[in-house]
């Protein structure tokens, strides 16, 4: 009897508060954006659902390694989202995987024409990834209020970088310092390797190639920032770089297109410029570049496709482009939108392309993974002062050279 009075109270509450069935197709995104990215495609999603209120578009975020991890999980076990967002260097796994479909069949030439050539990611002759934003890359920040001008070089950054790092309390501790960054990290190392004149890979992406003098030589320059030129802090990650900055506690970061937004935000007068070139070899230090965009799920219901389809090109119209372009100051894909005031007429994004123009593609080969892997112990045993750069650059390839094979195998 408890029971009966127990699910009669049960229906006549969800009666009462109007709880119906949701009859809605329900789309799912995984992505991996920030909140100043994610603000803008959720605002973007909402009127695409208030034009199409039989569908329900919902976006769950996932760092990026587990957004992988996760989505090749759940692709196998034939669940997981329609869409899958994020970084081009992960398309080359999830295509070999093959957990996520060809595109061409879907999109066409004069469709597809109306995109920069790199928002087109291509493996092994099938397009997988259509992207929203181009770069991906990391450039020199500076606050203006500290920094009137950027170094143009490597030996103007360090004489910069001593100028405004100061101890301002007399404490004896550094209060201010000339440049921060997440420099722990091969992603973040990659930049000066490419200014030595190396490189991760060989130009065919089947080989790494880090037993290098480039490698040596940038690495030893890394360590010279710090112990030598002590104008950044002996240990600095992703937050800690980040928080400095935001605080007015540094003159220059490096970080990628994603932060400037939140910098933005968080009141900094910033200016943004391409990595100095390095004063030894007279190149550029060279940044990965790459996309961020859109994939579909190789599982995917054939009832959703068409609404899919309709909800990528939906997000990749050029005024949603210049919606995202203007707010969080990252580049877009589509052509017609290069010439329209919010591209041409914003310094942070002329620099923005600057940078670009002088990047280096970042593979999209599942071996860039296991290069990732092997470079970062024996990097941050150089920092350490546990090997010299000389070691690690061997050690570097050794490894990789072992992770590829076993990948393979």
């Amino acid at each position: 009897m408890k029971k009966n009075i127990f699910l009669i109270s049960v229906f006549a509450i969800t009666t009462f508060f109007g709880c119906t069935k949701d009859d809605r197709m329900h789309i799912r995104i995984w992505h991996q954006m920030r909140v100043e990215e994610r603000v803008v495609m959720e605002r973007q999603l909402a009127r695409f659902m208030e034009s199409r209120p039989e569908i329900r578009v919902e976006m769950l975020y996932k760092e990026t390694e587990q957004l992988r991890n996760d989505f090749v999980i759940a692709a196998y076990a034939r669940q997981g989202p329609e869409i899958v967002y994020g970084p081009s260097d992960m398309i080359g796994l999830l295509a070999t995987l093959d957990v996520i479909r060809p595109l061409e069949q879907y999109f066409d030439e004069d469709y597809l024409g109306h995109f920069h050539e790199t928002a087109k990611v291509w493996y092994e002759g099938h397009l997988y990834q259509l992207a929203d934003k181009l770069g991906n890359h990391l450039a020199l920040v500076y606050n203006k209020d500290i920094v009137a001008e950027p170094p143009e070089t490597t030996d103007e950054l360090i004489e910069i970088g001593k100028k405004v790092t100061v101890d301002r309390t007399g404490s004896g501790r550094i209060d201010q310092y000339g440049l921060v960054w997440n420099y722990t990290e091969p992603f973040f190392y990659v930049p000066f390797l490419a200014g030595f004149g190396g490189w991760v890979m060989d130009e065919a992406q089947e080989r790494p190639t880090l037993n290098t003098d480039a490698n040596v030589r940038a690495l030893n320059f890394i360590q010279e920032l710090r112990d030598v030129h002590r104008i950044v802090p002996r240990e600095a990650d992703y937050e800690i770089a980040d928080a400095l900055f935001k605080e007015g506690r540094a003159g220059m970061i490096i970080n990628g297109d994603w932060s400037w937004g939140g910098y933005i935000s968080a009141g900094l007068n910033i200016g943004v410029a391409p990595i100095p070139r390095v004063s030894e070899t007279g190149l550029w230090a060279s940044p990965m570049v790459s996309t961020k965009g859109f994939s579909i799920n190789e599982n995917i219901d054939d009832d959703k496709l068409t609404v899919v389809l309709e909800i990528i090109m939906f997000l990749n119209e050029p005024d949603n482009h210049l919606e995202a372009t203007r707010e969080v100051k990252t580049f877009p894909t589509r052509i017609e939108t290069y010439d329209h005031p919010v591209v041409t007429e914003d310094p942070i994004l002329i620099n923005s392309k600057r940078q670009i123009d002088v990047g280096k593609p970042m593979p999209i080969v599942p071996e860039l993974r296991a290069i990732w892997d092997s470079m970062r112990p024996h990097y941050q045993m150089v920092l350490n002062g546990r090997k010299s750069a000389e070691d690690a650059a061997r050690d570097m390839q050794l490894l990789a050279e072992r992770k590829i094979i076993e990948m393979l195998e």
